[in-house]
């Protein structure tokens, strides 16, 4: 799967993938990737090239042959489509006109085609949306996986507004969205998206309910690539989101006495670790007019003076 790179048209992400679970959404990205610009050819794909491109653990033959159908199945009961820059044309349609799974081959295989009408979510590309298919695939929660696809298609802008297609039955606890949906993907994204926070957007009404989030992070150059990238270590997603949790805790405007008290006091240690620094420098002045060159203490003092600008 080295430098594998997934590309389409981002009209794509336009489709809600929430009934999908993550095995499946990795078996489609996969598929994705390898049917770009073929057209309206056939491809096949051996189980042990899609195996190895999707990062599928399970080695059981009659399980992967579950897994792939049950992803066409649900496919199928998507709609496709591309709207026109004004809004007022739409198409919809489904994506693949052939897929033929031939699990009692030699080398078990599945034959895939793009249907007419979606060739130009994969091919002759004009505005894309580009990612490692490895770095998907290694994401663990589904809501990071899609959150993951939206941000990459504004990876120059650094900011997403979005619903996240979160079951209505979550919103009757605004807990069980904070924990299910917006913890992993703080967990598995604040490592990859440099500066990511995550805000509410509330609505009118009773109670200002939220009606969806604000995604900012440090927009990426467009030249960066995605080649050889993998998602990020349990370790490097704990001391991201640590040091995302720091800076967050510094910029947030304190409300009550206590928090008034605390963010003064910070200040306070702050002072005093500049006051100690700037008598350690004096200090530091004095002994070295004898015992140093005058070149020496120039280079001394200008790496000391560095510490306060």
């Amino acid at each position: 799967m080295a430098n594998e790179i997934v590309k389409y048209h981002h009209e794509l992400n336009t489709i809600p993938l929430r009934k999908f679970t993550p095995v499946e959404m990795n078996l489609f990205f996969s598929i994705v990737s390898r049917m770009r610009e073929k057209g309206d050819k056939t491809v096949r794909l051996t189980f042990d090239q899609l195996k190895d491109l999707s990062n599928y653990k399970a080695t059981a033959n009659n399980r992967f042959i579950n897994d792939l159908e049950m992803t066409y199945d649900k496919l199928m009961d998507l709609r496709f489509g591309k709207r026109s820059a004004n809004g007022l044309d739409i198409d919809r349609f489904v994506m693949f006109s052939e897929f033929k799974i031939r699990g009692t081959a030699k080398d078990p295989y599945v034959d895939i085609q793009v249907y007419e009408k979606a060739l130009p979510l994969l091919n002759n590309l004009d505005e894309w949306v580009r990612y490692s298919l490895q770095q998907f695939n290694e994401l663990q929660s589904s809501y990071a996986k899609t959150m993951f696809r939206l941000l990459k298609q504004y990876r120059t802008k650094g900011f997403v507004h979005e619903l996240l297609d979160i079951p209505k039955s979550y919103w009757n606890n605004q807990a069980n969205v904070d924990n299910r949906v917006i913890k992993p993907i703080r967990q598995e994204l604040t490592a990859i998206f440099k500066g990511l926070s995550i805000k509410k957007k509330y609505g009118k009404g009773r109670g200002k309910p939220v009606v969806g989030y604000q995604f900012t992070f440090k927009p990426e150059i467009k030249k960066a690539d995605d080649f050889n990238k993998h998602a990020p270590t349990k370790e490097e997603q704990n001391k991201a989101l640590a040091l995302a949790d720091k800076q967050k805790e510094y910029e947030e405007p304190a409300t009550t006495i206590n928090e008034k008290i605390k963010q003064k006091k910070r200040e306070l240690e702050l002072l005093q670790q500049i006051k100690q620094l700037e008598k350690e420098k004096e200090a530091l002045e004095k002994q070295t007019e004898s015992a140093l060159s005058e070149k020496e203490k120039k280079s001394l003092l200008s790496n000391l003076d560095n510490l306060f600008q």
